[in-house]
């Protein structure tokens, strides 16, 4: 007996298809991030849906993205957000997308878990961007040994980028093996590539109009190459839905306001955090530390990462807001600050040009940029409040600070990773952190004196996202 039609439709979806693709390369700065973009600008002018994700912990290149598409962008990350959390992502893409767009980071065996360890897990096929320059034939070479190493994959073809002619092109495409096809071939022109700073891509906010007229010239040259029809005319991927989460965590900061720092400065942002603090009941209010003379009605405060080392003199300036803060900090409000926002958090901050800038002074310290010297990878910030999975990625030093009160747990690697510092109710560290990781965790950051919540926040319990 057939099951009534209203009882069928009541019934949620389990799977959704749709063709998708992992964009990968055989390293950093092959122009995945340039390819993508004008891949989904591409489509979208053909008045296509294409959602893209990026792969591992991004600020950046989410953002660009997400104006080249015209659709929000989330990361994508095994270790940081979880299985769950991916497979429910490219699932909810899948109910509305007419192609899934995935770029991958560094280079695509790169990392544990990697590029290709994602692209394995839900079966997308990858296609390959490698600059070209310089080589022909070892292009080629260097594709066939990328398709053999893992048997887990498939290649679905070559993108090869900076091509310097027909010529090139030829010799390429007759020395790659038949399981790989060239599916274009972008041509070496400067005015396509994405404009870079220290710490990766120019923030998309700072150069929209620039980055349109990139967009649209990336996406007429992939479209001469009958690029759409390739990607659009794949098979499709199917996606299962995520598992239910049974322990959705309770709305612990209901009544709670949060203030947070957002503008050029501090723009570094997850969605998926901003999603979770609203998910535990609380109200976001957002201000300028670069514009905005005074901090919102607040009971607690966030400094995300960003770009403060190119305002110094700005925010130096911005005395009232400065003020503001260290008041809130004496009235012993909670406040996060992670990275450039741990940097405004110091006495000073000396900038790439040498310049020395007064800063908060709720931490003690100095911050300093370093040049082309860095910090990057994944650790959990081992918290008193509970473990917080996240990411370092700096190219700045703090020196004359306190003793920390802990240091981040690095993926594979016994050293001690970033320092933890706490004064009052301030927890400050060069770690970014991903909120859905443990909603536990970031309530009793966020949430009033440990005393007044024993019995709001259990510390046993763990909400995370996997």
């Amino acid at each position: 007996m057939n099951e009534p039609q209203d009882r069928r439709e009541s019934r949620p979806e389990t799977r959704a298809s749709c063709p998708a693709v992992f964009i990968a390369a055989p390293a950093s700065g092959q122009g995945k991030t340039t390819v993508t973009a004008a891949l989904a600008r591409m489509l979208r002018r053909r008045g296509k849906v294409v959602r893209v994700f990026k792969t591992g912990p991004d600020y950046l290149d989410p953002r660009v993205l997400a104006q080249a598409s015209g659709r929000p962008v989330d990361p994508l990350d095994l270790w940081m957000a979880g299985e769950a959390d991916c497979r429910r992502r490219l699932f909810e893409a899948a109910r509305e997308a007419d192609l899934i767009l995935v770029e991958g980071a560094m280079g695509l065996f790169d990392g544990e878990p990697s590029s290709a360890d994602l692209a394995a897990l839900f079966g997308l096929p990858m296609v390959i961007v490698m600059d070209v320059k310089g080589m022909a034939q070892t292009a080629a070479a260097l594709v066939g040994g990328l398709a053999g190493f893992r048997d887990d994959i498939r290649i679905a073809g070559l993108i090869a980028n900076a091509c310097g002619s027909a010529r090139h092109r030829e010799l390429i495409e007759a020395a790659l093996p038949d399981s790989v096809p060239l599916l274009a071939a972008v041509p070496r022109d400067a005015s396509l590539a994405l404009p870079e700073r220290h710490l990766g891509l120019v923030q998309a906010e700072e150069i929209r109009d620039a980055l349109e007229a990139r967009f649209e010239a990336g996406a007429e040259a992939l479209a001469a190459e009958g690029l759409a029809e390739a990607l659009l005319g794949m098979a499709p991927v199917t996606f299962a839905a995520a598992p239910i989460d049974a322990a959705a965590p309770p709305p612990w900061l209901a009544g709670r306001t949060i203030a947070v720092a957002r503008d050029a400065a501090f723009s570094f942002l997850y969605q998926a955090n901003l999603d979770l603090l609203e998910r535990l009941g609380a109200s976001l209010r957002f201000f300028s530390p670069l514009a905005d003379r005074a901090l919102p009605a607040c009971d607690a405060l966030w400094l995300p990462g960003g770009y403060p080392e190119l305002h110094g003199a700005r925010l130096a300036a911005n005395t009232a807001l400065r003020d503001d803060i260290r008041r809130a900090f004496a009235a012993d409000l909670p406040i996060l600050a992670e990275c450039g926002g741990m940097l405004y958090a110091l006495d000073t901050l000396t900038d790439q040009d040498g310049e020395t800038h007064a800063m908060l002074g709720l931490l003690r310290g100095e911050g300093a940029m370093r040049g082309r010297r860095g910090c990057q990878g994944m650790q959990t910030a081992e918290l008193p409040e509970g473990p917080v999975r996240g990411h370092a990625h700096h190219r700045s030093q703090a020196s004359g600070t306190p003793e920390p009160i802990a240091h981040g747990r690095r993926q594979r690697h016994p050293a001690p990773g970033e320092a933890i510092y706490r004064a009052r109710r301030l927890t400050a560290s060069y770690l970014h952190l991903f909120f859905p990781d443990n909603p536990a965790a970031v309530a009793r950051l966020f949430a009033p004196a440990p005393s007044e919540i024993i019995d709001i926040i259990p510390t046993e319990e763990s909400y995370g996202c996997d």
